[in-house]
């Protein structure tokens, strides 16, 4: 089991909306613009894939925002002195990130310079030995023998859909039981001990014969990956690394361009 990840979905990681209605408000509707803010930093987790719960209260909390920005448009807050300097401050620093994002965004990287970077920091891109597995976590050893018993007879190839269907039915851990008890891909040390030791000896395809003890309860495991340590090619780390070398030169560039336009500018302390 994941050390820190298990148990609610973290949201330190972001979601990938699609555009779509999730409530209405006072007829307002509750939209992917209204719920983006909420997610922070989160990339290519499906919100509608997180639990039923965690998704209401990201929701919930669009709901609260929309209604006091309402009252606040309501009580004539357009006049007031302090808005009216926000607003200022929040334009001037859109359109000085937009700049920059522009600036960015035209920034050519050749492959010679992709190839230099990729050379130079090689041992940066290995991806790591990584296993896949799909667990049903449940509170006491009788009834993880019992879903084992009843996982024994079913057929090979049916045993990847049925392990999910008994995970959504019965686990008791939420993240697990909305994706069907799969873990996705990850270093054995992100587990706890018990879990790590009982997948070192499976093979892939392989559902563990006995409940697994540890600290959160008792887990039914299922191993359906294990990938070796990989280095990365140059043309794999490609994406990354012109992101990096973009990033390097962008900051260049703004410490240039800001150098040069102090230079042309009348500046008075006072």
């Amino acid at each position: 089991m994941k050390k820190l990840l298990f148990g609610a979905l973290s949201l330190a990681a972001a979601a990938t909306l699609n555009a779509a209605v999730f409530a209405t408000v006072d007829g307002m509707e509750i939209t992917d613009k209204d719920i983006a803010p909420l997610v922070g930093n989160l990339q290519g987790v499906d919100l509608s894939a997180l639990p039923a719960e965690t998704k209401k209260q990201i929701v919930d909390r669009a709901i609260d925002i929309k209604l006091l920005t309402k009252k606040a448009y309501e009580s004539g807050i357009e006049k007031d002195e302090i808005f009216k300097t926000q607003m200022e401050i929040a334009k001037d620093a859109i359109a000085l990130r937009s700049y920059q994002l522009k600036m960015t965004k035209e920034i050519k990287i050749d492959d010679a310079e992709v190839k230099k970077f990729y050379d130079e920091n090689k041992d940066k891109f290995v991806e790591p030995a990584a296993i896949s597995a799909s667990h049903i976590l449940v509170a006491n050893v009788e009834a993880a023998q019992s879903i084992i018993n009843d996982l024994k007879k079913v057929k090979k190839e049916d045993l990847d859909a049925e392990f999910a269907k008994k995970a959504t039915e019965l686990s008791i851990d939420p993240t697990a039981k909305a994706t069907g008890g799969d873990l996705g891909w990850f270093a054995p040390e992100q587990m706890v001990k018990e879990f790590s030791e009982a997948l070192s000896k499976m093979k892939t395809g392989e559902m563990s014969q006995k409940p697994v003890k540890s600290q959160f309860g008792y887990h039914v495991i299922l191993k359906t990956g294990d990938r070796a340590k990989k280095q990365l090619s140059v043309d794999e780390a490609k994406p990354y690394i012109e992101n990096v070398l973009r990033q390097e030169k962008a900051v260049e560039l703004t410490q240039k361009s800001t150098q040069d336009l102090r230079k042309k500018a009348k500046i008075e302390y006072k």
